[in-house]
C-alpha cells in the first residue's frame, strides 16, 4: 500500500523519528492506525450506550432525583474515569 503524506504530516513523522520514538515511517503510521482503530472502538461503545439509555428512557426506566446533582455526579464519575484510562494508557 502506498500512502501520500501532506508535507505537514512527513515533518510529524520525521520528528517522531528524530526524537526516537519510532524507528521507521512505518511504526510511526502503525501508532496512528492502532490510534484511529481504538478511538473508533470507544466511539461505537458511546454510541451503542447512548441507544440503549434512550431505549431505557422510552421504557420508563431511568433515575429519579435531583437532575442537577445527578449530572454533577455523571460528570465526576466521567473524569474520573477518563483519568484512569488515560494513567493506565501512559504506562503501555
Amino acid at each position: 500500500m502506498n500512502v501520500e503524506l501532506t508535507t505537514e504530516q512527513q515533518a510529524f513523522v520525521r520528528q517522531g523519528m528524530e526524537s526516537g520514538r519510532y524507528s521507521k515511517e512505518e511504526d510511526a503510521l502503525r501508532d496512528a492506525l492502532t490510534l484511529w482503530e481504538t478511538r473508533e472502538r470507544r466511539r461505537a461503545e458511546l454510541l451503542s450506550a447512548v441507544d440503549e439509555a434512550e431505549i431505557s428512557f422510552a421504557r420508563g426506566e431511568g433515575r429519579k432525583g435531583n437532575a442537577k446533582e445527578e449530572l454533577t455526579q455523571l460528570a465526576e464519575d466521567i473524569k474520573r474515569r477518563g483519568f484512569a484510562h488515560l494513567a493506565s494508557n501512559e504506562t503501555k
